[in-house]
């Protein structure tokens, strides 16, 4: 389940810094502590993109002129979502960073139909190493056009769906095909304007901080149908409940897949 969480931003012109993953993960995480221990609050198999709406970029960071800001939520169980949306929608007003957000309402996008090749773009980038890794440095860069690229991401999906606990092992011993192949023409692009598409970012694991390499871009995946629905629904890579690697599918406009999501509405009404 994929969700588009709509606020309304009641100071307009407050900033947030460029890259705000850590706040949001920090917020999700806060919301669900306030649900009680239910098996739901340490439950990891979830993904979260940035916030979008109208924005200007400055030294700052990311300043909000919109009147409304959307976070898109997703996983693959039903029950984590709505109890986190009834507990985000008990609230009248929430704060994240500088801006100050009233949930409104939720919109619901439906899961495309996918087959064994699907092209991606990058909502938030993708993190191959997991900083707890002992034998590779989580900042090492891996080139996306080696086998080693697609070779550690197979691993680390592969390692998520088994623990998962939905997926037999007969399946996830068929799910042997996996090929990231990334767009070349973004790569050339990206390169003669000598701009990156591999940067350093701050995690943040019980209030200690680590940096790691994320990569955004956009790329084809061959794998199996299940696998392809496994990775939108919870991300692509590692730290994925930290608001790493959310996909999209390229040239298409999510919002022409969504419905209301009419079980939540502000508290305000």
């Amino acid at each position: 389940m994929r969700v588009r969480i709509i606020f309304n931003l009641k100071n307009k012109g407050a900033i947030v810094p460029f890259h705000h993953q850590h706040m949001l993960s920090e917020f999700i995480t806060n919301i669900l502590g306030e649900g009680g221990n239910n098996g739901l609050r340490d439950y990891s198999f979830y993904n979260f993109s940035g916030l979008k709406g109208q924005t200007h970029v400055n030294k700052a960071g990311l300043q909000f002129y919109s009147s409304r800001i959307t976070l898109v939520l997703a996983s693959p169980n039903e029950t984590f979502i709505n109890h986190f949306l009834s507990l985000l929608f008990e609230k009248q007003k929430v704060q994240l960073g500088n801006l100050i957000l009233s949930p409104e309402s939720v919109e619901k996008e439906e899961t495309p139909e996918f087959g064994e090749s699907v092209k991606y773009i990058c909502i938030s980038p993708m993190v191959l190493i997991n900083p707890n890794n002992q034998k590779i440095d989580p900042k090492k860069f891996i080139s996306p056009v080696t086998d080693d690229f697609s070779d550690i991401l197979y691993d680390v999906i592969m390692s998520r769906m088994e623990s998962s606990g939905n997926y037999t092992a007969q399946q996830i011993a068929s799910f042997f095909k996996f090929q990231v192949v990334p767009d070349k023409g973004y790569l050339e692009k990206i390169k003669s304007e000598e701009k990156k598409f591999a940067r350093i970012y701050a995690v943040y694991e019980e209030e200690e901080m680590y940096e790691i390499r994320g990569y955004t871009l956009p790329f084809t995946l061959y794998a199996a149908p299940e696998v392809q629905k496994f990775i939108f629904l919870c991300g692509l890579g590692c730290l994925t409940y930290k608001g790493f690697g959310m996909l999209d599918i390229a040239n298409t406009d999510p919002s022409s897949r969504t419905v209301a999501y009419k079980n939540f509405v502000s508290a305000m009404e």
